[in-house]
């Protein structure tokens, strides 16, 4: 079973920073296809706020040029630095890994969230 643990939510005022980290484990060597952030405010549905494959980036409009998505292979680890934070950004954010599994599939596994809060 894959494991992720969050951490770096908190309460801030707009125009912050926050980071936030996840970390993958598992009791075996893990495939992973793609590691990001999701997001979900109080009534609205979940939604990608961003995601990094093989190196490469993508952005909800919402965060570009405000929010880095990176990666420390070594650690199965990714962050999300979170810059010019609005109060719009207030939501639960969930990190997501996608794993390939020995036969070729794909499976997704999600962290608990942790919540990001920003005063105006």
């Amino acid at each position: 079973q894959v494991q992720l643990v969050e951490s770096g939510g908190g309460l801030v005022q707009a125009g912050g920073s926050l980071r936030l980290s996840c970390t993958a484990s598992a009791g075996f060597i893990l495939s992973i296809n793609s590691m990001g952030w999701y997001r979900q405010a109080p009534g609205k549905q979940r939604e990608l706020v961003a995601n990094i494959r093989r190196g490469e980036a993508d952005y909800a409009d919402s965060v570009k040029g405000r929010f880095t998505i990176s990666r420390d292979y070594a650690k199965n680890t990714v962050y999300l630095q979170m810059n010019s934070l609005k109060p719009e950004d207030t939501a639960v954010y969930y990190c997501n890994v996608r794993v390939w599994t020995v036969v070729g599939d794909l499976n997704d596994y999600w962290g608990q969230g942790t919540q990001v809060t920003v005063s105006s």
